[in-house]
């Protein structure tokens, strides 16, 4: 994590603590070093955050194309590790920046629906997401970022909860055929499904399940 990170960090944990005060389940679980696809469902535009603030390794997150068109914004996002992608075209110049990071034994973020849920409920994988994973022999956090009715509002809780990592011979790919890769992005979206009913319960019962913070 590079020195602006670190400092962004810093500010963001007693910020959030306090307007968006959020509990997490297996906090800085990510190993220290080696490559890794961290996997979460999308409910708002601080779920990057949320996860950069949990774990002790920033993700490069895949952000939408139209988050870099402001400057300063690109140039913040940027140097937090976020790169662009061009949604719904096949983005060669994404997928290639993304097998990079995870050829560099980095972290790459993902949020396999593709876009924000509105309600919080989860949405269709993107089938092409497990790729990544295989063909780079990556393993996967899945991660659950819940709130009340979907939405991450002003000093209402927010749960994060990480689940065990998926290896790839979990996935079942052996040749990378459409059917294989749908298959498995079913499976990592149904592990972050499991990780939901947990931040679920979590925020209807006012307190933590099983918590790590």
């Amino acid at each position: 994590m590079n020195m602006f990170a670190k400092i962004c960090k810093g500010i963001a944990i007693p910020l959030f603590k306090v307007l968006f005060p959020y509990q997490v389940v297996n906090k800085n679980c990510l190993p220290e070093t080696g490559k890794f696809i961290v996997c979460s469902n999308h409910i708002s535009m601080k779920d990057p955050i949320f996860i950069g603030m949990t774990q002790n390794r920033l993700p490069n997150f895949m952000a939408k194309e139209e988050l870099f068109r402001n400057k300063f914004v690109a140039a913040v996002i940027r140097k937090l590790g976020a790169f662009p992608v061009y949604r719904g075209s096949g983005d060669a110049k994404a997928m290639e920046t993304a097998f990079n990071i995870l050829k560099q034994g980095e972290v790459l973020g993902i949020f396999p629906e593709g876009t924000r849920s509105k309600d919080g409920n989860l949405l269709r994988p993107k089938p092409g997401i497990a790729i990544f994973a295989y063909q780079e022999n990556a393993p996967i956090l899945p991660v659950a970022i819940v709130a009340h009715n979907g939405k991450v509002r002003l000093f209402h809780k927010t749960a994060i909860v990480y689940g065990e990592p998926i290896l790839p011979e979990e996935l079942g790919i052996t040749t990378g055929s459409g059917p294989e890769l749908r298959n498995a992005s079913r499976l990592i979206m149904s592990r972050i499904a499991a990780l939901r009913e947990i931040g679920l319960k979590m925020i209807e019962q006012g307190k933590p399940v099983s918590q790590n913070s």
